[in-house]
């Protein structure tokens, strides 16, 4: 009997919440994303990607694709295209425990609204722009090079000795090459010169030439084509090793499944194309880890060897590794007991 009593005294407590009026309007939409930080542990070292914005691309400036197969690559990875393709720009910082290292700084100012986040999304993730001591850049185009300046010309890494391949700053810090580039390039000249210079004043700024190691788990790994001194930064720690390959390729819709199809802003298309495919097939054969500045945010996955051409996986959204580590003690702990 308490039981039916019960069960009508809730329906009709039901038909009296149904018949209220509304009292407030429903409540408005947040409309902000999650802050563009993600960490993930490499060994001993702290991962941290770094988002800068967005930037819309036409799918027209892929070339040696046409334009019916371009089109069902880009469906078939549910790309959008009408509008150009969304194109992520990253940067990362690493601690290692020697260095905070941040590679690559995103565009800031120089490539409108969209971009220029990554000190934002540095600062939400708990370390401070002064703290960085080597900024290490894989090329020198205005995407990955701009973020080392504050709108007011002072330098965004007051602490930092900037780190730039020598054949990079040969060519784009070079007043005679950058009279011989066409008119389309030379704002692109400009920026690279004005966002080295307060580095350059201060004596912070490092050409370097050398093979090997660059600073204690971090090596260097040749990949030019992209611009005529591209690099790609290897990181190892704990037997785990992370490649931060810059511009190795721009579309993961298209060039991981063609490595083939060339980029039309590549310096040097043959020798990007080479490039590319050299690395992509270390990075499937070693399994690396991969951090790509223009791969979905993240940015961070592996590459796995296909039939024909490759795919990519990206990372798993994970919590930082020292819980896995205890698991695997208690199982160890298990096993031997």
């Amino acid at each position: 009997m308490r039981l039916f009593s019960l069960s009508t005294a809730l329906s009709s407590a039901m038909i009296a919440l149904v018949s209220l009026p509304l009292q407030a309007a429903a409540p408005a939409q947040q409309k902000t994303q999650v802050p563009g930080y993600y960490r993930m542990a490499l060994g001993d070292f702290e991962v941290t990607a770094l988002y800068d914005g967005y930037v819309d691309l036409p799918a027209s400036l892929l070339k040696g694709i046409d334009d019916k197969d371009l089109q069902s690559l880009l469906a078939r990875m549910f790309v959008a295209s009408e509008k150009g393709v969304q194109t992520a720009v990253n940067a990362y910082l690493i601690n290692t425990g020697d260095n905070l290292v941040l590679i690559d700084t995103g565009a800031a100012q120089c490539f409108g609204p969209t971009l220029g986040v990554v000190q934002t999304n540095l600062k939400a993730s708990g370390y401070q722009p002064e703290q960085v001591d080597t900024v290490l850049l894989t090329h020198l185009h205005p995407d990955h090079a701009c973020g080392l300046v504050n709108a007011d010309g002072s330098p965004a890494y007051p602490n930092a000795t900037v780190e730039v391949p020598q054949a990079e700053a040969e060519f784009w810090l070079d007043e005679a090459t950058m009279a011989k580039a066409p008119e389309g390039m030379q704002g692109m000249f400009k920026m690279a010169r004005q966002a080295v210079a307060p580095y350059a004043k201060m004596n912070k700024l490092k050409p370097y030439k050398t093979e090997g190691e660059l600073l204690p788990g971090v090596s260097l790994v040749a990949s030019s084509g992209h611009t005529p001194g591209h690099t790609s930064y290897l990181f190892k720690s704990g037997g785990q090793s992370l490649l931060v390959w810059g511009d190795i390729l721009i579309n993961h819709a298209v060039q991981f499944a063609k490595p083939e199809v060339v980029w039309e802003f590549d310096v040097d298309s043959d020798q990007a194309r080479q490039s590319r495919q050299r690395i992509l097939a270390e990075a499937a054969t070693d399994k690396l880890w991969v951090a790509g500045a223009h791969l979905p945010f993240p940015g961070l996955g592996h590459v796995r060897e296909e039939a024909q051409g490759y795919a990519w996986v990206p990372v798993e959204f994970s919590p930082i590794r020292s819980d896995r580590k205890l698991a695997a003690a208690l199982e160890h702990h298990h096993h031997h007991h």
